[in-house]
């Protein structure tokens, strides 16, 4: 937010150096991050002069240039060449000396040097009114007052203003401080505390009257709970035109671009008082009446930057006696009824709408104004009808209007102010250190909170309507402590703290596997908990019904809870994708939100996304890409570690996948895993293999216990290895070789692994081949030749028997 420092100077005669009042409001919470300085005219007119033309004749080399002999106050006249038609002796015109800085309208700047044109010396510039800034005249050079003495500096003729502006972080809290008059007020609390006691000048609406009602609009508030409070006056005989150079100057210093007086005047006082306005040409307006209502969903409305928009049914909308939309309340203005240059009456709107509704309705049309930016924080409801009158009174100056109708105030319902009670125990216990009680009086009644009572514990407090923060008693002592200043509390040398233990189970457990990822080579994301709803249509898992939905939602992006974690991981593997980082391994631990019936339901869950080379491309390592089975052995080594062993695989129900299988025990599943079926990463523009893993994590976290860890010595025995070649049903898994060969050897079997799979046409159809190692060992002696033959012969027959499995 900008601040103009002359500007705070007409509330407050303050004559501090503009870096020393930025420390002071940094100081009281309005941070401020830079000081710009602003000229009315770029280059304040620096190292132009008034010349007296003595000599004007005929270039004798350009019909259209007059060489001419100008006086500027030096002991020489100096020759000037110019191409102005109406260059004369005996005028006095302002001339740009050698070495001066001219700007144009963009800004960009170019120095007047010594030259030539056609042949004859030109030592200055005789300028034209857009030359210098002045204006936008350039049929001629501007013509000065001939009582002006030559050698004058031009910034003396013309008033040049230059101007401090504050770039303010202002915090969603401070909406009283929204305007000038408003950092102003801060500034004057600020100033007390350091016993600089100065008047705080509001501007006067005494000469308010109104002589004849000729127009009068009427009023009508449908959307009462969207619109407390709504006032307007009609104003006739106006003239649209400039404004006065004085409120051109505090726009533009803000960075406004002035449009015309009536326009200029409403943007004045909002930034003035933090009060929006909005002024509607009367005879747009049918029926001379102003409705406040709601309009179907879908109704078209063209705004002011030609735009036409849909509205919500929820947006409030200032409407005409036939119900003609007019005004997107608080946000923005329609295109037909806004004030021309051809406007003679208008009516003038000053209200109060509910922030919450105002909020909703500019993101929803993406609109961010200055009105919806104080409406959606917060203004003040009891300045509503001072505004009104003081942009009303401007206009009547500089527009030559007629106030033509009394206020409509409509105000069913009056906001009271807030009753505080202040504990002067709690004050010194959180501010850390005691503060003289009349201190804090003064404090409180430098910040316009009334005191009502006062006892030895504390101070009843009504605190004023525009502090729409201020509403508990932590509340009012942050007020105190600001204004007495942070850097003004004692600390003490000593720090006591106390070591803490994270005993957290819980916490525990995600650590060792987020460590073993890390490990593996994955990337920890955290996604967005909001999400689109329109995901919940992806999948037959997930229904829309389920969705929690946001009562207000930063946008329509962000306005459900995530049912699941798939499509947030998605949008990550998107991003990287088109940054051209295609290989890559996720994983997120975070929450899915559900909504069944009136219960709501969080489930904790753990989910990798794998997609790429598992490797960078290298001379020495040739590139492999992930697979299914890789993930699969990522999974398996994660359940591993958690002592979840003795898992059983099924075929996956998540729509999802194009193949995916889940583990679990018994009828309790742990994960789902697979690859993404391509439909859905179309939706994200993936056109690559995506592999996907969701464990529930709560699941998880109930069945691991706090297991012993068990340390033995390398046995001295060695471990022998043997080979079976099975030919076996192409439905036959090695999981259930797995689980046979265990079966048939308890004691001395130790590992089965599969190291090859084969099929093909030189196997019977509906075949396949496993090639099966088996690890075994005594831990007590060397295993004997018989020994071993014996065990695999054991195991070759209860594989035969068990799944009719052939030896090759």
């Amino acid at each position: 937010m900008k601040i103009s420092y002359n500007w705070l100077q007409q509330f407050l005669q303050i004559d501090w150096e503009p870096v020393k009042t930025g420390e002071l409001l940094t100081d009281l919470g309005l941070e401020v991050e830079g000081i710009d300085t602003k000229e009315s005219i770029k280059g304040s007119l620096k190292g132009i002069v008034v010349g007296k033309v003595l000599t004007c004749i005929q270039h004798p080399n350009a019909d259209r240039l007059k060489v001419t002999t100008v006086d500027l106050g030096l002991e020489n006249p100096v020759q000037i060449v110019c191409g102005a038609p109406n260059v004369a002796a005996g005028q006095k015109v302002p001339v740009a000396t050698i070495g001066t800085t001219l700007y144009d309208e963009k800004g960009d700047g170019f120095k007047i040097k010594k030259g030539k044109i056609r042949g004859e010396e030109s030592h200055g510039m005789i300028c034209a009114e857009d030359e210098l800034g002045l204006g936008k005249g350039h049929d001629g050079i501007l013509v000065l007052d001939k009582k002006l003495k030559a050698g004058t500096p031009v910034a003396e003729v013309f008033k040049i203003e230059t101007d401090h502006v504050f770039e303010i972080g202002l915090t969603p809290n401070r909406s009283d401080a929204m305007s000038h008059f408003g950092v102003a007020r801060d500034l004057r609390a600020g100033l007390i505390q350091q016993d600089i006691k100065l008047e705080l000048i509001s501007p006067s609406v005494s000469n308010f009257h109104v002589d004849e009602r000729t127009l009068r609009v009427d009023v009508e508030v449908e959307s009462k709970e969207a619109t407390p409070r709504y006032c307007g006056i009609t104003i006739t005989d106006i003239e649209v035109k400039d404004s006065p150079e004085w409120i051109q100057n505090r726009l533009k210093a803000i960075g406004l671009t002035p449009k015309n007086n009536i326009v200029d005047i409403t943007n004045y006082v909002l930034h003035e008082l933090g009060q929006p306005l909005h002024a509607f040409d009367a005879q747009k307006i049918k029926g001379n009446k102003i409705l406040v209502k709601t309009l179907e969903e879908g109704t078209k409305f063209t705004t002011l930057d030609e735009v036409e928009r849909e509205l919500s049914s929820e947006d409030i909308m200032i409407c005409d006696g036939d119900s003609n939309p007019l005004c997107i309340a608080g946000v923005f203005g329609g295109l037909h009824s806004g004030v021309t240059k051809y406007t003679k009456s208008i009516f003038l709107e000053s209200a109060y709408f509910n922030p919450v509704s105002v909020r909703k309705t500019a993101k929803r049309h993406a609109l961010n104004t200055d009105a919806s930016f104080r409406f959606e924080r917060g203004i003040d409801i009891n300045t509503t009808e001072y505004a009104l009158k003081r942009a009303a009174l401007l206009i009547e100056e500089y527009a030559g209007g007629k106030l033509a109708s009394d206020v409509s105030d409509f105000y069913p319902v009056k906001i009271e102010d807030f009753q505080v009670f202040l504990s002067f125990e709690h004050v010194y216990r959180l501010i850390g250190q005691e503060i003289p009680k009349e201190t804090i009086k003064n404090i409180l009644a430098s910040l316009e909170i009334k005191i009502n009572s006062v006892t030895n514990g504390g101070l009843g407090l009504t605190i004023p309507s525009y502090r729409t923060d201020v509403q508990r008693e932590a509340d009012i002592i942050e007020e105190i402590l600001r204004v007495y200043g942070y850097n003004n509390i004692e600390f003490s040398h000593k720090l006591n703290t106390s070591i803490s233990f994270d005993s957290n189970k819980e916490t525990k457990i995600e650590n060792v596997i987020a460590n073993q990822l890390s490990a593996l080579g994955f990337n920890e994301t955290m996604a967005n908990s909001l999400t689109k709803p329109e995901y919940s249509t992806l999948s037959e898992n997930i229904s829309e019904e389920a969705n929690v939905e946001m009562l207000n939602p930063l946008s329509n992006d962000l306005k459900v809870l995530r049912q699941s974690l798939l499509f947030s991981g998605l949008e990550s593997v998107a991003y990287n994708i088109n940054r051209k980082n295609n290989s890559l391994q996720f994983y997120e631990f975070g929450k899915t939100y559900h909504k069944y019936n009136d219960k709501y339901e969080e489930n904790k869950h753990l989910t990798l996304f794998v997609t790429g080379n598992r490797t960078k491309e290298s001379w020495s390592v040739a590139s492999k890409s992930t697979d299914f089975f890789y993930l699969k052995g990522v999974i398996t080594s994660l359940l591993s570690r958690l002592g979840i062993d003795k898992v059983k695989s099924s075929p996956s129900k998540q729509d999802v996948f194009s193949e995916g299988i889940s583990f679990g025990l018994g009828k309790i599943k742990l994960v789902e895993f697979g690859v993404v079926k391509a439909s859905l990463l179309k939706e994200f523009g993936i056109k690559q293999e995506v592999l996907f893993a969701d464990f529930n994590w709560d699941t998880i976290l109930k069945l691991v216990g706090n297991k012993n860890i068990k340390v033995s010595e390398l046995s001295k025995f060695p471990i022998v290895k043997r080979d079976l070649a099975l030919l076996l049903d192409s439905k036959v898994s090695f999981n259930e070789v797995y689980n046979l060969a265990f079966q048939a050897e308890k004691k001395l079997l130790k590992e089965v692994d599969l190291f090859d799979v084969y099929e093909g046409d030189k196997l019977p159809e509906g075949k396949k081949s496993y090639a099966v190692s088996f690890l075994l060992q005594d831990e007590t002696k060397t295993l004997a030749d018989k020994q071993i033959d014996k065990i695999m012969q054991k195991l070759q027959q209860s594989f035969e028997k068990n799944l009719e499995a052939v030896l090759r």
